[in-house]
């Protein structure tokens, strides 16, 4: 597995289809902290090249920007430098298919070929019984992303250690100031939420189990 994973992100396909989707995606025009947009075909060329070097790779921090929510508060996001969202699709291929074998059955978000309307019959199938449940629960675990332990990522988490141990260390930059990361990975980076969702592989059998949700049905 370790050796198909190493050909895999070290082969020059891969280094192209990385370019491709971080420079296709809609946060394609938003620099990171280096300033660097690659819209140009050459400039798409030279980071082809450039995407694979991991001799003395020290990654750039994030940078944070805040996003407004529907309540008035803002969130913050923490945005990769162009290169190293392409770095992260480059481990993306070789981490999604661990992280579906693991995913659980319910389970519906940032997951391939699958979107929030996917839940809809499922649930309506568990609702529609006479025995359904009478309440649907809602949950929304505060700072996930923010939040997540290093040291639970770097046991369970399957990639280059190395590598990821760079990444969860970066920091980010906020108003002109470095500030050190102790926990949590970046929203703004493309392999977060297949880490996101493999910290949350078990939660369904979990909530299933606990005597106090015998009747409630999780849907997330």
């Amino acid at each position: 597995m370790k050796r198909l994973s190493y050909t895999l992100i070290h082969s020059f396909a891969a280094s192209v289809l990385a370019i491709k989707r971080v420079t296709e995606s809609r946060g394609k025009k938003t620099a990171g902290l280096d300033g660097q947009r690659w819209n140009t075909p050459k400039k798409k060329i030279e980071a082809i090249a450039a995407v694979n070097k991991w001799r003395d790779y020290r990654p750039f921090p994030l940078k944070r920007v805040y996003i407004p929510k529907k309540n008035g508060k803002k969130r913050p996001l923490g945005i990769p430098a162009l290169v190293e969202r392409a770095k992260q699709a480059l481990y993306l291929p070789a981490l999604a298919p661990v992280a579906e074998t693991t995913a659980d059955c319910n389970s519906y978000g940032f997951r391939p070929n699958r979107q929030c309307a996917d839940a809809i019959e499922p649930g309506f199938i568990l609702l529609a019984r006479k025995s359904s449940a009478p309440n649907i629960l809602e949950g929304d675990i505060k700072g996930f992303f923010d939040n997540m332990a290093f040291e639970w990522m770097r046991k369970q988490i399957p990639i280059n250690l190395v590598v990821m141990e760079k990444w969860l260390n970066s920091g980010y930059v906020d108003e002109g100031i470095y500030f050190p990361t102790h926990a949590g990975v970046p929203q703004g980076g493309i392999i977060s939420p297949a880490i996101a969702n493999m910290v949350l592989d078990g939660l369904e059998e979990v909530v299933k189990g606990d005597k106090h949700f015998q009747r409630t049905y999780q849907i997330n």
